[in-house]
């Protein structure tokens, strides 16, 4: 009984020991992740602040002067469609960032599973981590162009990370999952860089769902990352409060979907050994 008692207990708080026993090892990893990623750059940690730059461009001039997407927004003249996307976009990147890279995180680190006391578990935390550091950078940009497009600023920019948490809570279970099961079907990475991409444009980032015919609507509103991209405008270019109570359903699913995947990985890793 005290067993299972054990067990239980570790599979409520095992989750969250980055914030606890294993809390230094977590801020290296990170800190690895992500100054590792410009390792011999010219420009160094300075590309987080480049690259959603000119990506904005990039999509700014296919869907804003190509397509020219109608945002009700940009028709009365109350924000810039530049601003709209890249709201969608810092969303978007960083769900993107986790869901391509976690079925790598186990087997592009194959010494670390054959270390038998290295705490496998904690391998999400570190690129979920880096994935949130690059996501708060893009809004620097973004207040930074929306003081130089529309000249203001609304307070309420400051509630997106208690947006952004339930999409990071469910991220993170997911990462879990994949990043076990991508041990075990090397295919999986194919299949999610196009998920990636298709969740981008069955999304609301790029249009908005009122611009759908009623029948496909479901199709975007299904996509996890609407909501939280839909809300991310509500506070940071409408100056709005948030929809708490559909946040708060949305984090209560995320809790779900964490100890389901972290649970997945804790009965799957006894493998990884076997099939790297």
């Amino acid at each position: 009984m005290s067993e299972l008692k054990a067990v239980s207990t570790n599979i409520v708080f095992d989750p969250f020991s980055p914030f606890g026993k294993h809390r230094s090892l977590v801020t290296e990893l990170s800190k690895r992740e992500i100054l590792g990623r410009y390792r011999g750059a010219s420009f160094g940690l300075f590309w987080s602040l480049i690259s959603p730059f000119l990506m904005l461009l990039v999509y700014t001039l296919a869907f804003g002067s190509v397509m020219k997407v109608k945002w009700p927004q940009v028709q009365d003249g109350s924000s810039h469609y530049s601003l709209i996307l890249f709201v969608g976009l810092i969303v978007h990147g960083f769900f993107a960032e986790c869901l391509t890279r976690a079925p790598l995180l186990i087997t592009s680190n194959p010494n670390f599973v054959k270390r038998i006391i290295f705490p496998l578990e904690l391998m999400p935390w570190p690129m979920v981590v880096s994935a949130l550091f690059h996501a708060m950078m893009n809004v620097v940009v973004f207040i930074a162009l929306r003081a130089a497009i529309d000249h203001t600023f609304t307070w309420q920019v400051a509630l997106l990370p208690v947006v952004l948490l339930p999409l990071i809570v469910f991220t993170l279970g997911l990462s879990w999952f994949l990043a076990a099961a991508g041990v075990y079907l090397r295919d999986i990475n194919q299949v999610t860089g196009v998920l990636a991409t298709a969740m981008l444009f069955l999304s609301s980032a790029m249009f908005p769902v009122s611009a759908l015919p009623e029948n496909f609507r479901f199709m975007i509103k299904l996509n996890p990352l609407t909501f939280i991209i839909d809300q991310a405008r509500e506070v940071a270019l409408w100056g709005r409060m948030p929809d708490w109570r559909g946040l708060g359903l949305y984090l209560m699913f995320g809790v779900v979907v964490m100890y389901a995947g972290y649970a997945f990985f804790r009965v799957t890793r006894k493998g990884f050994g076997d099939v790297i």
